[in-house]
């Protein structure tokens, strides 16, 4: 018998604020319906006016499907970087050898009913430090099945679409748009507490 190992609360505890800041965009009932139509509906579009390419590589070039592809295109973008970091120009400047030009995602699906809840779990705090939004799509009719549906596969668990300025990513500008509207109405109509003044005594 061992002994328990006591593990330090700070790091774990930014981690867990960091996945509640981006992962507070829930989506589910009538908002996911409307944005997995308006998605499915924009790349049908999208498709006809992909050329001679087959569909296999136009989606590849439009979809970043699976856990494991999107964490790989998040990794390789360049994290964000803070006005004040302290970086030297050298390091900034440097270049750094890819094998192909690198798409930034412009938002990342995830299925909120993924099982176990750990595959998953990393590409919120990712995304937030490439800035990059996540969206959980909160269903009781199998998200991952429905989410599937938008990049022609059986399910998956997350799908990065990436920035190519086409009919995908305005209709994701748009649902962007208004959730964070929605935010911020709601932000707007919360009551504003204020702390009543303590007796003094």
């Amino acid at each position: 018998m061992g002994k328990k190992k006591n593990k330090p609360e700070g790091p774990i505890k930014f981690l867990k604020d960091a996945e509640q800041a981006v992962t507070s965009d829930y989506l589910g009932g009538d908002t996911l319906d409307e944005l997995l139509s308006k998605l499915i509906r924009s790349v049908d579009v999208a498709k006809a006016s992909r050329g001679g390419l087959p569909e296999k590589i136009w989606m590849k070039q439009q979809f970043c499907v699976g856990v494991n592809d999107v964490t790989r295109v998040l990794e390789r973008m360049p994290a964000a970087v803070a006005s004040h970091s302290g970086c030297s120009r050298e390091a900034s400047t440097r270049k750094v050898l890819r094998r192909a030009p690198l798409v930034p995602l412009q938002v990342v699906l995830i299925a909120a009913d993924c099982n176990p809840k750990w595959l998953t779990k990393h590409i919120p705090t990712l995304a937030s430090t490439r800035q990059v939004p996540v969206l959980c799509l909160k269903d009781n009719k199998g998200s991952s099945l429905r989410l599937g549906q938008v990049a022609n596969v059986r399910t998956a668990l997350a799908i990065g679409i990436k920035a190519r300025d086409n009919i995908i990513n305005k209709t994701i500008d748009e649902v962007l748009k208004g959730s964070k509207t929605v935010a911020d109405e709601q932000k707007i109509s919360a009551p504003i507490r204020t702390p009543s003044p303590s007796p003094v005594t």
